[in-house]
């Protein structure tokens, strides 16, 4: 029968290899009825598994010799979690991890010191000997500890369904530590955001790469536990020790030969869009998409950019694709919400977001997407009720938290929000934005030097990072405002002028502008810069007070009072006329202007939304 079981086994792989599963099953019945073996008997549950018959699974695993196996009770829970019934799954795996099983560089540096040195007290040379050398693990099946660190990752699947994330967290850690080779439970950690970005790191320093077992001398060990390692460095946090990061996406594009491959490109395309640099990082998701068009990973990030950059058209290709192609996967909808976003067509942005969330429940961009609709139109307590939500599911990025204090801010609960921000800023101190919404927490609480400090940090972050001017000109606005209240005319002045020539346009800006030349006793340079501005905005009531007053100033000074207007030059009494005919009909124009705007007090900081406005879903 030996022969026979043999030509079986080859049948049911081979049929396993074409991808017929209905003749797997069939010949693997027939099988496990000549061979009534456990491995038969499991490769045939794995089948129906496969199948998504996760019912015949089960009927199968309850053999006595499966159902008390690792490989049985996992395959067990995992079809339970296959059909949603996360209790039953957790009566299975239970709640506590193996712990005896867990290694770490601590533990392996201990049993380090016992085992490294031989009876004459000398070194051993062997990377083997450097290994754990845990004396549980040793009476353990190699296969039985990756089935052992497989159940801590169904068990936090299963708190994650009962947003018990804090659990789940725990457990994901857990199935890592005890095989560093489980990927899919640091996937879970660093796709969710579950730690900040110092826990990020030093959990990556906890893990012994050098319990990775490969077939060959220590030298292969050594260089599979250097390739893992820089892989998951690749998969932290772009906002700290990006000096590591770095050297690890270097070593792994020259040494190992991958410049090519998608996730080396995403993790680039993720650093340079954390730094700010979007038309490159676009350049990189475009590139991968090119060949890959339908890859997830890589949708969400590339989503964003296109909504950074306002690429409408691309967005709308790219959602119009998605939706007959792939109507099934969030990012689909998450592609369809956030062309609506950019278009200001709100109401079907939010239903869209919201079906991305509830196909989804984990999905942090479509919460934050969902959020902002609220917040576009001004309906903060629901906007913070959703940005909460994510902040609680997200608990690694510091996006939700920055939305959060944007939204006080809004509201004028300004140490709420100063404790939200802070709380962000403990988790990322490189985001501009982030550092733009703590100067104008502290402008509108009256801190205006420290407001200058923050605004000035948050140009030398982005200049750092070689973000172009355009994109921070805002921050560049507020620091000008804050300079103008601080009474640093003419730093301020400079600002403003250097805001205007990065195209921001606006009459605000040239009142602004207007009042600190007043402010400077340069009364015809005040009107030419005020006329400029109701040449934008003819009803502007701040920038008309203004010229009254510029007027005012330079009528009692007699230079519009008739006996001095010959020593003016012809070119620039031309100038001034043109602008008033730009301006309008006649320069003292009346409006109603805000009580504290003559004092310059009425010019809000508008950088205040943009934050949020430059941070997509």
């Amino acid at each position: 029968m030996s022969g026979l079981t043999t030509f079986l086994r080859a049948w049911r792989d081979e049929a396993i290899q074409k991808h017929n599963l209905e003749s797997a099953a069939y010949v693997g019945d027939k099988l496990l009825n000549i061979s009534n073996s456990t491995a038969d008997a499991l490769a045939l549950a794995r089948i129906h598994f496969e199948a998504g018959t996760y019912n015949r699974a089960l009927s199968l695993i309850t053999r006595p010799d499966l159902a008390s196996s690792s490989a049985g009770r996992y395959l067990s829970a995992y079809c339970h979690i296959k059909q949603n019934r996360h209790e039953d799954a957790l009566d299975i795996l239970g709640e506590k991890s193996a712990a005896h099983l867990i290694t770490t560089t601590d533990s392996a540096r201990r049993k380090l010191q016992a085992v490294t040195t031989n009876g004459k007290g000398k070194l051993a040379s062997s990377r083997l000997e450097r290994a754990d050398r845990s004396e549980e693990r040793d009476f353990v099946d190699r296969s039985d500890v990756k089935y052992e660190a497989g159940m801590c990752y169904l068990r936090g699947l299963c708190y994650a369904k009962q947003n018990a994330f804090d659990r789940a967290k725990e457990c994901y850690k857990d199935a890592v530590r005890i095989d560093v080779q489980c990927f899919e439970a640091f996937d879970q950690l660093m796709r969710n955001s579950l730690m900040s970005p110092g826990e990020e790191w030093a959990f990556l320093e906890s893990l012994n790469f050098e319990s990775i077992h490969t077939e060959g001398d220590s030298d292969a060990q050594g260089e599979a536990a250097d390739f893992v390692r820089n892989l998951y460095t690749t998969r932290l946090s772009k906002y700290s020790r990006t000096a590591d990061f770095t050297l690890a996406l270097d070593t792994l594009s020259t040494h190992y030969h991958l410049s090519t491959n998608p996730d080396i490109l995403l993790a680039k395309a993720d650093l340079l869009s954390s730094s700010s640099r979007f038309a490159p990082a676009l350049q990189l998701t475009s590139t991968i998409l090119t060949s890959d068009p339908y890859n997830f990973t890589v949708l969400p990030l590339h989503i964003s950019l296109l909504y950074q950059l306002q690429h409408t058209t691309a967005l709308f290709a790219l959602s119009h694709d998605l939706a007959d192609t792939h109507p099934l996967e969030p990012c689909t909808w998450l592609a369809v919400g956030t062309y609506y976003l950019l278009t200001s067509r709100i109401p079907e942005a939010r239903s869209y977001f919201s079906k991305a969330s509830l196909m989804n429940p984990h999905f942090g961009p479509a919460w934050i997407g969902f959020a902002h609709t609220f917040a576009a139109e001004g309906e903060s307590d629901q906007a913070i009720a959703a940005y909460s939500t994510a902040a609680r599911l997200f608990q690694g990025t510091h996006l939700p938290q920055m939305f959060l204090g944007m939204q006080e801010i809004a509201l004028d609960n300004l140490g709420v929000a100063r404790e939200y921000l802070t709380a962000a800023y403990g988790l990322c101190r490189t985001d501009p934005g982030l550092i733009n919404e703590l100067g104008v927490c502290a402008y509108k609480e009256g801190e205006v030097e420290e407001a200058v400090r923050c605004f000035e940090l948050g140009l030398e972050i982005a200049g750092g990072n070689e973000a172009v001017g355009a994109e921070w000109r805002e921050v560049r606005l507020n620091l000008a405002h804050a300079l103008r209240r601080s009474g640093r005319f003419e730093e301020a002045l400079g600002q403003f002028e250097e805001v205007i020539r990065l195209g921001l346009k606006d009459a605000a800006v040239f009142a602004a502008k207007g009042l600190v030349l007043l402010e400077l006793e340069q009364a015809f340079e005040a009107t030419v810069c005020l006329h400029e501005g109701l040449a934008i905005s003819p009803q502007d009531p701040v920038g008309s007070t203004l010229l009254d007053r510029a007027l005012a100033l330079l009528e009692s000074e007699g230079v519009l009072g008739g006996k001095d207007e010959r020593a003016i030059d012809a070119s620039v009494v031309h100038r001034v006329a043109e602008l008033k005919k730009r301006g309008g009909a006649g320069g003292r124009r009346r409006g109603r202007v805000r009580k504290d705007s003559g004092e310059g007090e009425g010019m809000d900081l508008d950088g205040g939304d943009d934050g949020q406005r430059r941070r997509p879903p």
